[in-house]
């Protein structure tokens, strides 16, 4: 029983991070499309938001939002991983 789950915290452990990776690289990814966006100002991104009241300090409050709370859960998952990867270690101690 030890061992199996020995393996499955160690796959766990791989998978989370591989997920903070990927998370990593969509977010600087989005980050420079959001700054470029941001600075060129292009007058489709506010029809495409709605238009009507919303100005450019509306869509950078918006946007400043979603980065920062991709940010935390992003840091809820490398905390996640770096738990995991502790426990298989200790898991393989054990043994």
């Amino acid at each position: 029983m030890n061992d199996d789950l020995a393996k499955r915290v160690r796959a766990a452990a791989g998978a989370a991070w591989c997920t903070v990776l990927i998370g990593a690289i969509w977010l600087t990814a989005a980050w420079g499309i959001i700054l470029w966006l941001l600075s060129a100002r292009p007058g489709w991104l506010l029809t495409l938001w709605g238009g009507g009241d919303l100005t450019w300090e509306t869509v950078h409050n918006i946007v400043m939002y979603f980065i920062s709370a991709a940010k935390l859960i992003l840091l809820v998952v490398v905390l996640l991983s770096i738990f995991l990867s502790f426990w298989s270690r200790r898991l393989r101690r054990i043994k």
